[in-house]
């Protein structure tokens, strides 16, 4: 009877331990039911797999980091101030001072000369002059004029309107004459948006903990990627392209390793971001091209153009489309890959092919709202300018072949493409790659996990 008791504490304190660590099997192979939920580790791939991922991306890594310094620009080029745009000196000052004063003493709200009040112009100038304007004296805080102060006439219908006490930013001419070197140019925004910051990274850490640290820390690399390399490398006249790409792969590896670890599942996740960037430089190349798109549509390229002469626009908009896809990518390939990763944990003796067909089938899931995201995303920061046809009552065809919209267009649809075609191909490689996670293959491995799984129920038994 005694013996009989104890006959079944054997079978339950083998049942997992010592079949995971029969011999022929890799110690450091975690039992299969121990990875029942997300956010597990990864079971480690096989040696021979472990090379061969290494084989590809340390050469990518390394042409990444020539590809670096090479074209590492050393700063951005200095040049002559146009006080056009961005391209003005700039000073913070305070509002030290708003009085209401009559218009007409301080020529706001003049007519104009036509003597017309039915255009846009005249009726302002017409309601202005009904209503007191506001005379604002604002004080430099900065600069070589620290305490400088001067006047700032803002009419009632004005879209900034100033208060006294309020931190705003001015515009300095230097060749323009004394009482008109200074003007308000917008309003200090330091202190909110630092706020916003700071509760973004609390909220990121609070929720991630050492993700989330770990994240901020590759927002931070990112940001300084792009600063320090990217655009003063397309300043100093070096193909917006070529930089797009290097950047851009940089950005890549240090983020997905950063946040995601040294570890096969990632590598399977860079190395479909890497394909799908590469299929999105090529559409967006072929079409580009052929849709005649000079990305030169606004104030801001025609002032880059004016500015730098030398660079290409029309390459510069691919180098942002390229950039701009390049987020969405890692969030699809690295959901993707996780998904492949925990169905083979759930179904070890699941095959590439079964694992490919469950992976894809929540990859469509994934691709309805990243796609909708995106337009969306596009739709959002282009929607004055689709106010402004709206507005001229346009047809849709003229709308959407006319070059500021068609670039937004063939920027949503190449990027859409790209996130699309990230996801057969993320899965397809994640299925391949965890189904021969063991040292005999694929095949083997999943003989070998029958076996194992005949031996615990025999033992069960």
């Amino acid at each position: 009877m005694t013996s009989s008791q104890q006959t079944p504490q054997p079978d339950r304190r083998t049942d997992g331990p010592e079949v995971d660590h029969a011999p022929g099997h890799a110690p450091d192979h975690p039992p299969v039911h121990a990875h029942g939920h997300g956010h597990t580790p990864a079971a480690p791939v096989s040696r021979h797999l472990r090379r061969v991922i290494a084989a590809v991306l340390i050469p990518f890594a390394a042409a990444v980091v020539v590809g670096l310094v090479a074209l590492w620009p050393g700063g951005a080029p200095a040049h002559e101030r146009t006080g056009v745009g961005f391209d003005r000196q700039t000073e913070e000052a305070r509002v030290v001072r708003v009085e209401q004063v009559d218009c007409k003493d301080v020529n706001a709200g003049q007519v104009p000369p036509t003597g017309d009040t039915s255009a846009p112009e005249g009726g302002a100038a017409v309601n202005s002059r009904q209503e007191a304007c506001k005379k604002a004296t604002v004080e430099v805080t900065t600069g070589k004029d620290k305490g400088r102060t001067f006047v700032e006439v803002v009419q009632p219908d004005a879209s900034r309107q100033l208060k006294q006490g309020q931190e705003v930013v001015v515009a300095y001419a230097p060749d323009a004459p004394r009482d008109l070197q200074y003007s308000v140019s917008d309003v200090n925004r330091e202190f909110p948006m630092a706020l916003l910051a700071g509760i973004f990274a609390l909220v990121v850490v609070l929720v991630g903990r050492m993700r989330g640290v770990m994240a901020l820390i590759a927002l931070a690399l990112s940001f300084a990627v792009l600063t320090l390399f990217i655009l003063p490398a397309i300043l100093q006249g070096s193909n917006p392209l070529v930089v797009a790409v290097v950047g851009a792969s940089a950005i890549m590896l240090m983020a997905l390793y950063m946040c995601h670890g040294l570890t096969a599942r990632t590598s399977v996740a860079v190395l479909g971001t890497l394909i799908s960037l590469l299929l999105i430089g090529l559409l967006g190349s072929l079409f580009i091209g052929w849709a005649s798109l000079s990305g030169n549509t606004d104030d801001n390229t025609g002032l880059i153009h004016g500015l730098f002469p030398n660079i290409d626009m029309s390459g510069l908009l691919l180098a942002g489309v390229i950039i701009g896809s390049l987020g969405v990518l890692d969030d699809v390939t690295v959901t993707q890959t996780s998904a492949v990763w925990e169905l083979h944990q759930a179904d070890p003796g699941m095959g590439p092919r079964g694992l490919y067909k469950a992976g894809i089938r929540i990859g469509r899931d994934h691709i309805a709202s990243v796609v909708n995201t995106l337009v969306l995303a596009y739709a959002g920061a282009s929607l004055p300018l689709l106010l402004l046809f709206s507005i001229a009552e346009s047809s849709v065809g003229t709308v959407a072949t006319s070059e500021l919209v068609a670039e937004e267009i063939v920027r949503t649809l190449i990027g859409s493409i790209g996130l699309v075609a990230s996801v057969p191909v993320t899965t397809a490689l994640a299925a391949l790659v965890v189904s021969a996670d063991r040292p005999g293959g694929t095949v083997t491995g999943a003989m070998t996990g029958a076996v194992r799984g005949k031996g615990r129920r025999r033992r069960a038994k």
